[in-house]
């Protein structure tokens, strides 16, 4: 049978070329197999040493630390007296108002008299019949006596009239008690300043009634010396133990934000106040306030100097915050945290090479916030990590910024 034209063998020669091509395509393929490799292993290589954790530093140098303890009160007149009333009436007459001068003595506001003038008149003239009751009582002792001594008179009738003599005396002390208290009561119809101060509080107006019932009504509040103030501030019970009388203050207000006053702890008050579960105590400071810029009620930001270290070994707190990240490798095993006493904390030291952290425990004294004094377990100049770098940046003794 004769094959079909398109079913024919191909020829030799044909078979021949297919064949020396498939040959110089595996040896092409196999010239580059050691190339490929080569690039493989180096990509793997590099990215190896691309993965390795790299630190940031800082080295631990000498300054000064200075400690504070913050806080927030109110300014207020060392001496604030309420000047009120103690008797009931209409206010007839108002001598001073908010922001006026007064001196000790000087009548402030009046509260209208005709009432208390009227008892008084009354009282006077229950003192003068008393009076004249207890003369007749004289007289008729006098009598019984001379009477009883005539045989005329008991000695009953001279009894009787000496105890009536008694009874008159008696009646004019009360009498007089009465006028007394009367003048009194007309006397607080003028209402004058305790103290020399300044009006900075006018509860009343001209017309206004006052009721000194079961409380006496304020009609003024007068500062005594608003050139002497101090501030009231409460200081939290994690604090309190740092701050004593004496200790310096740096305090702001919002009415002078670009201005920084002083003053001076005069008194810790050991009396606690808790607040949704939060103890403070109030510690008083005193403050000059010559040229009177500062306002009773004003609200302070105070920050009050408990300590101060000059020239001493201080780091980074960022050193202290520093937690190794997963991956790390230690020369040592660190110390566990919860075996360290409360002026310790773990720092870590880089390797050479940058590839192993070495932890190392410290004493640690004041902290301002930013920088911490170290009292033992560092020397000037050691250098501790404070972050693991980015990858991205380059420099740094293990290749990360160095921060100093």
């Amino acid at each position: 049978m004769v094959p079909h034209p398109r079913m024919a063998t191909p020829p030799l020669e044909h078979e021949f070329e297919m064949n020396g091509r498939g040959s110089r395509g595996r040896r092409w393929a196999a010239a580059l197999l050691p190339v490929l490799c080569a690039i493989v292993c180096g990509s793997g290589c590099h990215r190896n040493s691309a993965d390795q954790i790299k630190y940031e530093t800082a080295s631990a140098n000498r300054g000064n630390i200075v400690r504070y303890v913050t806080a927030s009160g109110s300014l207020s007149a060392v001496v604030s007296v309420d000047v009120g009333s103690q008797i009931s009436g209409i206010i007839n007459v108002l001598n001073a108002d908010f922001n006026s001068p007064v001196k000790k003595g000087d009548v402030v506001a009046e509260i209208e008299p005709t009432i208390y003038q009227a008892v008084l008149h009354e009282a006077q003239a229950d003192v003068a019949s008393s009076k004249a009751a207890l003369e007749l009582s004289r007289l008729t002792l006098e009598r019984k006596k001379s009477l009883v001594a005539q045989k005329a008179a008991t000695q009953a009738d001279l009894d009787k009239a000496a105890a009536d003599y008694q009874q008159a005396e008696a009646t004019v002390s009360i009498k007089q008690a009465v006028t007394e208290r009367a003048q009194a009561d007309l006397d607080h119809c003028k209402i004058v300043a305790p103290v020399d101060g300044i009006v900075i509080a006018r509860k009343v107006d001209i017309g206004q009634t006052v009721a000194a019932a079961m409380t006496t009504p304020v009609i003024f509040t007068i500062a005594q010396n608003i050139t002497k103030m101090h501030i009231s501030a409460t200081v939290s019970e994690a604090d309190i133990g740092q701050v004593a009388n004496g200790q310096t203050v740096d305090f702001n207000v919002d009415a002078f934000p670009d201005e920084v006053f002083h003053g001076k702890v005069v008194q810790v008050r050991k009396a606690p106040t808790t607040t949704n579960n939060v103890v403070t105590y109030e510690t008083i400071i005193d403050v000059d306030n010559p040229e009177q810029k500062l306002f009773p009620g004003m609200t302070a930001d105070v920050s009050i100097l408990v300590a101060q270290r000059q020239n001493s070994l201080k780091i980074s707190n960022a050193a202290l915050r520093f937690t190794p990240p997963d991956g790390a490798k230690f020369e040592k095993n660190p110390a566990a945290e919860g075996v360290l006493a409360r002026t310790q904390r773990l720092v870590y030291f880089a390797s050479a090479d940058g590839s192993a952290l070495k932890p190392t425990v410290v004493k640690v004294g004041i902290t301002n916030g930013v920088d911490t004094e170290i009292v033992e377990g560092m020397k000037e100049g050691d250098r501790v990590v404070t972050a693991v770098s980015d990858s991205a940046k380059k420099g740094g003794p293990f290749g990360g910024p160095s921060k100093s």
